[in-house]
């Protein structure tokens, strides 16, 4: 079943009235797609965080119920790009792409990572994600959710790359098939084992130390006999 979001359209421009938008929960945005000008709509807050939700995240094609002077008018769209408060972090600004189901369209989509490497971290080593969304290509309606990547069998030189991460029906990866995409890094020992090493290292210096400068008093002391 679609996923339907409920937008308004004609709202004002400028900032002044997007903040008022946000003071009533609001989040200015702006819908765009192939021949049509830019439209610009605003969604209540607790719905498009409703809408979001599922597995697909902001990768769920929303049917977007635009109100407008003429009606309501439904169209296919995903979240394209989200502007967030620099501080908050809550959403300020939603941007919406109007999507052809039956043409393809470039998303992101998380990847997560599962099971416990336990040839690396009886090295001492740690599993590393190099990146944490990759880029596909797909039609709106087969986008994976997400991309999760087993780790079980890494070993320390293990690299996961791009081509190793497979890709479901209808779905393309898109750039260097050779980028890594999971690594292993090679922890340091940790600090209280360096820290005690050296600790034993400048007592045996002190101890040597010591050793010296009572050997030498002890041949002084009879070279001074003699000499009487």
């Amino acid at each position: 079943m679609p996923t339907v979001l409920v937008a308004e359209s004609g709202r004002a421009a400028g900032s002044a009235a997007s903040r008022r938008l946000r003071r009533d929960d609001k989040i200015p945005g702006v819908l765009y797609g192939q021949g049509m000008e830019p439209l610009p709509v605003s969604v209540e807050r607790r719905e498009l965080r409703i809408a979001t939700s599922g597995t697909a995240g902001f990768n769920t094609v929303l049917d977007l119920a635009i109100d407008g002077p003429d009606g309501r008018q439904v169209y296919p769209a995903i979240v394209k790009e989200l502007q967030r408060h620099p501080v908050r972090r809550t959403v300020s600004h939603v941007d919406f792409l109007q999507v052809n189901l039956d043409e393809e369209i470039h998303v992101s989509v998380p990847l997560h990572l599962a099971g416990e490497a336990d040839a690396v971290v009886a090295n001492n080593g740690l599993v590393d994600a190099a990146v944490d969304s990759i880029e596909v290509a797909t039609t709106p309606r087969t986008i994976p959710d997400e991309f999760v990547i087993d780790i079980s069998a890494m070993e320390m030189d293990s690299v996961i790359r791009l081509a190793d991460v497979p890709m479901p029906a209808g779905v393309t990866a898109l750039g260097d098939p050779e980028m890594p995409v999971v690594t292993v890094l090679v922890m340091r020992a940790p600090v209280e084992e360096e820290a005690e090493v050296e600790g034993e290292a400048a007592e045996g210096e002190a101890g040597e130390g010591a050793e010296g400068e009572a050997g030498q008093g002890a041949e002084g002391a009879a070279g001074d006999t003699a000499a009487e």
